[in-house]
């Protein structure tokens, strides 16, 4: 499932899904258009698992549930907390911290 969230609410999504996925982003970030549509190729392959682009200016709650200091920042939570993050615009490595927190 891939969702760009309308509202400073991540923590609820977390809170009420056992693995979720996100990419911060922001408006004016070229990276983060670029890995856009491999965020959503991943989602389109794992459909139970919510994949959500979170506006890191726009949320700064949500922004703070991880260490984001440069985008595109993906961070991966399991049972509410966060497990790993990473900032990249390498499909390869998004693809690892996916499976990381899917597969385990």
């Amino acid at each position: 499932m891939f969702t760009e969230i309308e509202q400073d609410n991540l923590a609820e999504v977390v809170a009420s899904n056992d693995v979720v996925v996100v990419q911060y982003a922001a408006s004016w970030c070229g990276n983060c258009r670029i890995m856009k549509p491999k965020f959503k190729l991943l989602a389109s392959q794992n459909e139970s698992v919510p994949f959500l682009i979170v506006d890191a200016e726009k949320f700064p709650e949500s922004r703070k549930m991880a260490k984001v200091d440069n985008l595109p920042t993906f961070a991966t939570f399991k049972n509410g907390v966060l497990v790993n993050q990473s900032q990249t615009t390498k499909l390869e490595v998004l693809t690892e911290l996916v499976n990381e927190v899917i597969l385990s």
